[in-house]
């Protein structure tokens, strides 16, 4: 899994302003009899924090031939929101490449892209059944309900979310975070009851998006009980 939240926003920052009102200042003596009292200003719907994407991020699956005739912009995107300089981006950018190709193979695989006059984040995953080669880098690590769902086919694996910083920072709790509509988009669109993903163990920045956005460990992984190994399994519920 790779949620890239680079250490400073490569994107425009759209910020929202919370507007308060103040009452105006009374003085210590009442109103003179016979004299209206002042108005008084009903409460309005308190204003979301920061830009929600209903100001224009709109959420849409790519086909795998529209994948393909945007892996340009994609490998762009991955460049740009995974921190590092010239070097380092391109690199990263190569091996997303690779990993999608890959990926983009497997029955089900999805991915979703969020775009306003450009493209501004995207996510991708597939569908497991209870066996397979996408167990590779898992074994070991899941418990026997997360097999079950396999098998009944209603698990799901997301292996990339990539977005702005301000995603990781800003309104993480709020249903309309672009990390969580993309991720709650791919759940709802096959079904699935529980994804999961894998995250290197010593990569603590993505842990900690991750679980802003609702991911959380295993059942009864903690520091002590968790299977060794370089990576940690962290699921989202629907």
């Amino acid at each position: 899994m790779t949620v890239t939240v680079p250490t400073a926003p490569t994107t425009t920052e759209l910020r929202g302003r919370p507007v308060g009102s103040h009452p105006p200042a009374t003085g210590s003596h009442p109103p003179a009899i016979g004299s209206r009292p002042p108005a008084t200003r009903k409460p309005g719907p308190r204003p979301e924090r920061g830009s929600s994407p209903r100001e224009g991020q709109r959420v849409r699956p790519l086909t795998r031939r529209q994948i393909e005739d945007h892996l340009q912009e994609l490998g762009d995107l991955y460049a740009e929101t995974c921190g590092g300089g010239p070097w380092a981006w391109n690199q990263a950018r190569s091996a997303f490449l690779r990993r999608l190709a890959a990926d983009a193979r497997r029955p089900g695989f999805e991915l979703l892209i969020a775009e306003t006059t450009a493209l501004t984040g995207c996510a991708h995953g597939f569908p497991v059944g209870g066996d397979g080669p996408w167990w590779e880098g898992f074994d070991g690590y899941l418990p026997g309900r997360l097999l079950r769902l396999a098998a009944s086919g209603r698990l799901f694996v997301i292996s990339g979310i990539h977005v702005p910083s301000r995603v990781r920072r800003q309104n993480q709790d709020r249903a309309w975070n672009l990390a969580r509509r993309l991720q709650k988009r791919l759940l709802t669109d096959h079904g699935a009851a529980v994804a999961v993903t894998l995250v290197k163990r010593s990569d603590h920045r993505t842990v900690e998006a991750l679980r802003s956005w609702g991911w959380r460990y295993i059942e009864g992984d903690t520091p002590r009980t968790a299977p060794l190994g370089p990576f940690r399994v962290l699921v989202l519920d629907t």
